[in-house]
């Protein structure tokens, strides 16, 4: 993929932890609307390599560019105005809060009329709509991964990066989350890029899966592979 038909870019990206390196000379690209899975033993950099993207985790050495400006120094609010939304394993909603005030806060500083964003989300999350008053902790772990894709989304990104988004949710919630983003990704041209162990989702939801090896990315699993438990093994050591 060239740079012109690159919306996210990632070139020689190195990052870690104090003196600990964990990711080492990696490339990325991903093109406008484009879905990408990543998959890889625990402790392999998946996380490392999403945190960097949004600037939590600075790089070492590297470069990353957004739409085609040079955004390696920016902090994740700055890039988050420029259209990167990030959701982290564990989903990170605030507990004391309704869901509708944190559906609010994905909308700080964007411009964007509250009312008429909220009912846009709606519209994708209709599960949400009779827990907007309820407090973000009392919901269960699914309806809490809804509420953190839709705060997300609220600011009307170009790219989503999250973290095992299926982690401790229910089957139902699951396949919902998996139409949903496909829904999206076809309807607000977004790119995802996608750190999951759960192969039935990755399947549904990206449109090429990469490996990642202690910090590096080693191949691409054919999408027409992913249901052969042998196959992707052999690429990642990642079990269904």
């Amino acid at each position: 993929m060239n740079e012109k038909t690159s919306l996210l870019e990632a070139r020689g990206l190195c990052a870690g932890y104090g003196s600990i390196p964990i990711l080492f000379d990696v490339d990325f690209a991903a093109a406008p609307g484009e879905s990408v899975g990543i998959l890889g033993h625990n402790g392999m950099g998946k996380t490392t390599f999403l945190r960097t993207l949004i600037g939590a985790l600075r790089a070492t050495t590297g470069s990353i560019r957004f739409d085609g400006a040079e955004i390696t120094s920016l902090k994740p609010h700055e890039r988050a105005v420029r259209g990167m939304a990030y959701v982290p394993q564990g989903r990170a909603i605030f507990s004391t809060l309704t869901a509708h005030e944190n559906l609010r806060l994905g909308l700080y500083k964007t411009g964007r009329d509250a009312t008429d964003a909220i009912e846009t989300l709606l519209e994708y999350f209709p599960r949400l709509k009779r827990l907007l008053d309820r407090p973000g902790g009392s919901l269960s772990g699914g309806e809490q991964q809804l509420l953190a894709l839709g705060r997300a989304l609220a600011g009307n990104p170009s790219v989503l990066l999250l973290d095992e988004p299926t982690e401790g949710i229910q089957p139902s919630i699951i396949e919902e989350i998996a139409e949903t983003l496909v829904t999206l990704r076809a309807s607000m041209d977004l790119s995802i890029v996608l750190v999951e162990q759960n192969l039935d989702f990755i399947a549904a939801v990206s449109q090429r899966v990469l490996v990642i090896r202690r910090g590096q990315f080693v191949g691409e699993i054919p999408h027409e592979h992913l249901t052969d438990l042998e196959v992707v093994s052999q690429y990642a050591g990642v079990h269904a």
